[in-house]
């Protein structure tokens, strides 16, 4: 059975590289296809609720069905709820990284900052993971930040297909 302590970094790890990489890879996305500021912040406030809800909903069932298994029947544990709130949370705080620039800042300026800001905050997020893993602090960190980066590329390709169409 997984001990609590993983349960949550686990939760916390994922929810909030997710929500880097998947928020700025969608606002990056949508600006690289001409879309107007109010349109954009709309759109990554919406879509942060509900993936944050859908990966909080993800992760109870999963963590539910785990503890199920390893019990062979119903699970009494408060685990997989507080595993979801913490999913949750993690990923709300970390999607609103990339979209506080959008409110702050002109367009152009606004997609530098909330690549820029997302980087760096993937870079000290896995700085963080490796630290409390005991695995090499740089390797892990750069590999998630360029990781992050390829959703950015790909938002960016994506969106500029699509206002090209």
């Amino acid at each position: 059975m997984v001990k609590t302590t993983e349960l949550y970094l686990r939760n916390i790890i994922f929810g909030i590289s997710d929500s880097l990489v998947s928020t700025v890879g969608l606002l990056a996305g949508i600006d690289a296809a001409g879309t107007p500021r109010q349109a954009i912040l709309l759109t990554g406030i919406v879509y942060a609720f509900v993936e944050a809800f859908s990966m909080a909903v993800g992760s109870f069932l999963s963590e539910q069905s785990a503890e199920e298994y390893e019990v062979k029947g119903e699970a009494a544990g408060t685990g997989p709820f507080t595993a979801g709130v913490v999913m949750f949370l993690s990923f709300i705080l970390a999607s609103f990284i990339p979209i506080v620039p959008y409110l702050i800042f002109g367009l152009t300026a606004a997609l530098w900052y909330s690549i820029g800001f997302s980087l760096v905050a993937l870079l000290i997020v896995g700085m963080i993971s490796a630290r409390i893993v005991h695995v090499k602090l740089w390797s892990h960190a750069v590999k998630m930040m360029l990781l992050g980066g390829a959703a950015i590329v790909i938002g960016v390709i994506v969106g500029k297909f699509v206002r090209a169409a």
